[in-house]
């Protein structure tokens, strides 16, 4: 995607407004939020929460860990890692209106200390080279045509030896895709690969890859029980645009195999 269709594809100017409201109508006190309070609208991926904490905990991450989020939308990767592991983490997303909804969030369950949110693009960090130990990437590769540059980029900001922790949706069996979906309302916005194609690309930019899973049937199935049960006032209806039809529609590719879900580990090479 362009800048300015990522901004078409998410940005509704609306994030920050969204979420608060749905959590006044959970019964949320605003001014004395914890960060678990945030847990059922803020991973903006397939299978949340639990595909969060299943690849930090892959990582080994330590509160000297330094950590980038690279797609970060509106944070809830960041705000797990300071919060759990202790980490002092750094993110990077190219919608505005994410990253002013991340930092309101933050400053709501006082992790505004710990994390650093910058507006920018992923294929040209704002950073510098080998700062950071780990960069975490959850559904990132969809949006972005230049893969390469995408990749070398997360290698470049990595010490040798760091880690790419990646949970990505790819492009699977042959068929034409329902939209709209939750990374893109029209074909045009969509930069999807095979599994293959994408470990290809990671490889190329200095990576060993570590850990490869394919984990489509158990995203399949929490997307089935999702959809199936009541929706409560907390999720990701409460800032994603007809976040039914686009979850809908991903599970319907999800279950016959045009997408396919993978979990990643990749060592940046060098010493």
């Amino acid at each position: 995607m362009t800048d300015a269709s990522i901004q078409h594809q998410y940005a509704t100017g609306a994030s920050r407004a969204g979420i608060e409201n749905a959590l006044i109508a959970a019964g949320k006190d605003l001014h004395r939020l914890v960060p678990a309070d945030l847990a059922p609208l803020e991973d903006f991926h397939t299978m949340g929460r639990l595909a969060t904490s299943h690849l930090v905990g892959l990582t080994g991450l330590t509160p000297r860990t330094r950590v980038l989020d690279a797609g970060s939308g509106i944070g809830g990767t960041a705000r797990y890692i300071a919060d759990r592991c202790g980490c002092r983490v750094t993110t990077v997303d190219a919608t505005e209106d994410y990253c002013g909804t991340a930092r309101r969030l933050n400053h709501l369950v006082g992790l505004d200390d710990r994390i650093s949110v910058h507006h920018g693009d992923v294929t040209a960090l704002p950073f510098a080279g080998a700062a950071f130990g780990v960069v975490f990437t959850q559904h990132l590769h969809m949006n972005v045509a230049d893969k390469s540059r995408l990749y070398r980029e997360a290698r470049r900001v990595l010490v040798g030896g760091g880690l790419l922790a990646l949970w990505e949706i790819t492009a699977g069996a042959p068929g034409e895709l329902g939209y709209p979906l939750p990374c893109a309302d029209h074909p045009r916005h969509s930069h999807l690969v095979t599994a293959d194609a994408l470990r290809g690309v990671i490889q190329d930019a200095g990576f060993a890859v570590q850990t490869w899973n394919d984990l489509t049937d158990q995203a399949s199935a929490t997307m089935h029980a999702m959809l199936a049960s009541p929706p409560g006032a907390l999720g990701l209806h409460a800032f994603v645009p007809n976040f039914t039809e686009k979850a809908r529609n991903l599970s319907l590719a999800l279950s016959d195999g045009r997408l396919r879900a993978i979990q990643g580990i990749a060592r940046a090479g060098g010493s």
